[in-house]
């Protein structure tokens, strides 16, 4: 029996079994894989961040991605605004979309649904956006290979400093030292790996990553925090100044040196006669105590528009714009969670989705996709007015969608169900006259009470009996009929009302001239039409009332 055909990646890479099972990038001590970590940002310089800088675009990232972990366990603000977006991407939620509707791609998708249903998958995503601040992440695939399925049973985060990008292009991360850690760099085998970039600038992926953005930040925070905590220290303290004789030995020079340190700390000590100690009040008001402080705030602000594109969600700060701002900013913080969104996702599609498919159900010329992020905001209200319109139109609509866009529970019975305006039962929805013409311009929603919904039903004497069956069916009674006449043509009746305050609004420029002026519109409207309408309905409603069989003539 021949062999089945090798399965092979969309990028050219063979899919083989003996590269998925085990751990190929676990630490290990007697490799270069070690969890021992350097701590570059001890006695940083200008000078020696540069170096550290070069050394990376050169191909030695080591003390670059050291320096991107120390960044974050000492810098409260530069740890609190990666958290964020991190924390807000991984937690948004997650869809697949099958390629097509066909059955074997609602299987392929259903397949991937069932691996996204696992409790640790937000800690994973959450590791895979490490690459944020370092450009670069390296996620393992610990692959659980069952005898009917196999699946990734955890994906593991790997240190970025056991990785290095190729010299000839830069883009594609190699394995230092290989599987066993001790010999040459070798590429990633394929399904293996989840390999997330995630530039912040355009440029070498070791270029990308918003730690070196923030490195110098960084670093000239440090000093400011370093001088702070001096002045601190000092605050309040008076210099001592010793004084001694030109012929003073060298011992009781230093014995008096010696005395202004204990002065400072003990407030007590002793030296010879000869010498004297001055104590000089430095007036610590009047020193720039702030200097620093504004500084650090200063590069905290610039970091929160490196990482989140704003700083109205990390300092609370009053601006000309009022909630305008607030909205701006808003808007950007989501443009920037949407774009980490999409990145994520292609990563998934590449290197998740794609092997787990290929493996389990062999190769597919589309692949299921995942999409993540939050679905569009939709105006309910706008969404149901116009489809209420549309609907007096002619135009048919799916109720039953338009109910699970609003959010709205579906009715349990038709006794419960809620009604439109003006139908107390189905059964009166359904006792309307057949054939009956709507008005050409029928009243709006809010003239529905005035309508009469009682229908006159068959008569129970003799002389109705004795009808024609055209006349035995239900028809609405006179004054429903004259209710509908007169609404069948209110906007005639309105317009001459409200034709002044149309014309008004079209000739004021604010809100205030508008209100100051509205009185005028009440001498130019016209009530006769809808005072003659009036009348005509009530003296009519009258004469349906007199004329009623059975009433008592009054």
């Amino acid at each position: 029996m021949a062999n089945p055909p090798a399965l092979v990646l969309p990028d050219g890479r063979p899919l083989t079994r003996e590269s998925l099972g085990g751990e190929i990038a676990k630490p290990s001590r007697a490799s270069i894989r070690t969890i021992q970590s350097g701590h570059p940002a001890q006695g940083l310089t200008p000078g020696r961040l540069a170096q550290l800088l070069r050394s990376a675009e050169q191909g030695d990232a080591t003390a670059y991605y050291e320096l991107a972990e120390e960044m974050e366990e000492k810098d409260l603000h530069y740890l609190a605004l990666l958290r964020t977006r991190k924390l807000a991407v991984a937690q948004l939620p997650i869809e697949v979309e099958p390629a097509d509707d066909s059955v074997q791609a609602k299987e392929d998708a259903k397949l991937i649904e069932d691996w996204l249903d696992r409790d640790m998958l937000e800690t994973e995503l959450f590791d895979i956006l490490d690459a944020i601040g370092k450009g670069v992440s390296a996620t393992e695939i610990l692959w659980d290979m069952k005898p009917k399925s196999w699946m990734p049973r955890a994906l593991k985060w790997r240190d970025p400093r056991w990785f290095k990008f190729d010299d000839d292009t830069g883009e594609e991360l190699l394995l230092r030292g290989g599987p066993d850690g001790t010999g040459t760099d070798t590429p990633l085998p394929a399904g293996k790996f989840i390999v997330h970039a995630h530039p912040s600038k355009s440029g070498l992926p070791v270029r990308g990553g918003l730690a070196r953005i923030a490195a110098w930040g960084y670093m000239f925070k440090n000093f400011a925090i370093k001088d702070w905590v001096t002045f601190l220290e000092r605050y309040g303290q008076p210099l001592r100044i010793g004084k001694y004789g030109p012929n003073e030995s060298e011992e009781n020079k230093a014995i008096l040196y010696r005395a202004l340190w204990e002065l400072g700390s003990d407030a007590a000590a002793a030296f010879p006669e000869t010498m004297s100690v001055d104590f000089v009040d430095r007036k610590a008001g009047t020193a720039p105590n702030d200097l620093w402080k504004s500084h650090a705030e200063y590069i905290d602000e610039q970091l929160s528009k490196a990482v989140l594109g704003q700083t109205s969600t990390t300092d609370a700060k009053a601006g000309g714009l009022g909630s305008g701002q607030a909205d701006s900013h808003s808007k950007v913080a989501e443009t920037i969670e949407r774009a980490d969104a999409k990145l994520l996702a292609a990563t998934l599609n590449r290197d998740a989705v794609v092997p787990i498919v290929m493996l389990n159900r062999g190769p597919r010329e589309k692949y299921p996709r995942l999409k993540i992020g939050r679905p569009d905001e939709e105006d309910i209200k706008l969404s149901i007015e116009s489809a209420e319109k549309l609907t007096n139109l002619g135009v048919k609509i799916d109720g039953e969608e338009m109910r699970e866009r609003a959010g709205l529970p579906a009715a349990k019975s038709d006794e419960t169900a809620l009604k439109p305006g003006g139908v107390n039962s189905p059964q009166e929805a359904a006792g309307a006259p057949a054939g009956a013409v709507p008005a050409k311009n029928p009243a709006p929603a809010l003239l529905n009470p005035l309508k009469s919904t009682t229908a006159a039903s068959p008569g129970e004497t003799g002389t109705l009996q004795s009808q024609s069956a055209a006349l035995q069916e239900r028809q609405p009674d006179a004054l429903a009929l004259t209710t509908d006449e007169a609404l069948g043509d209110w906007e005639a009746m309105v317009t001459p009302l409200l034709d002044p305050v149309d014309a008004l609004i079209a000739g004021c420029e604010t809100l205030g001239e508008l209100q100051s002026r509205l009185a005028e519109a009440m001498d130019g409207m016209d009530p006769a039409v809808f005072t003659e309408a009036l009348a005509r309905g009530l003296f009519a409603a009258r004469i349906s009332g007199e004329a009623k069989p059975g009433k008592n003539a009054g």
